[in-house]
């Protein structure tokens, strides 16, 4: 790569793609849930701090986006969720499922096999055995009506 197309390029905070940042939105999802605290708060306290790693800006959009929109994204997920309400999951799975719901209906540059394939492979890496085929399960469903939701959001 030459230094024009480097150059060229939109700065990152914290140099990290979007599967850690993903998996950093997440994180922060799951804090603020066992902290009973705002995520959004809680992000914009740590950004810009020395005292923690840089927060990179794809995450910042997750945790935003997540935020703004998660009266609806629990919705969403509770409404296709067969069987399970939203207090009933485990925590890392819901931060997991609202971060690959965002993606599925809000982030326009993620593809819809992506947003389940990385929700998928964040619940293998940081939850239980039954994660991954739980959130494929939920987001699955959600899949097959995505382009429905989108146009009534």
């Amino acid at each position: 790569m030459n230094d024009d197309a480097r150059s060229s390029r939109p700065a990152r905070r914290g140099g990290a793609g979007r599967r850690a940042s993903r998996r950093r939105a997440v994180e922060f999802l799951y804090e603020a849930a066992l902290r009973g605290d705002d995520p959004v708060t809680l992000l914009s306290g740590r950004v810009g701090s020395v005292e923690v790693d840089p927060v990179s800006d794809y995450t910042i959009t997750l945790v935003e986006g997540v935020g703004h929109h998660r009266e609806r994204i629990d919705e969403v997920l509770a409404e296709h969720a067969q069987g399970w309400s939203l207090r009933r999951m485990p925590p890392v799975d819901l931060a997991v499922l609202r971060v690959g719901l965002y993606e599925l209906l809000w982030a326009a540059d993620v593809p819809d096999p992506v947003a389940i394939d990385e929700a998928v492979g964040l619940a293998r890496e940081l939850s239980t055995d039954d994660s991954p085929r739980f959130v494929n399960g939920v987001l699955g469903r959600i899949g097959t009506v995505a382009d429905r939701l989108r146009a009534v959001l």
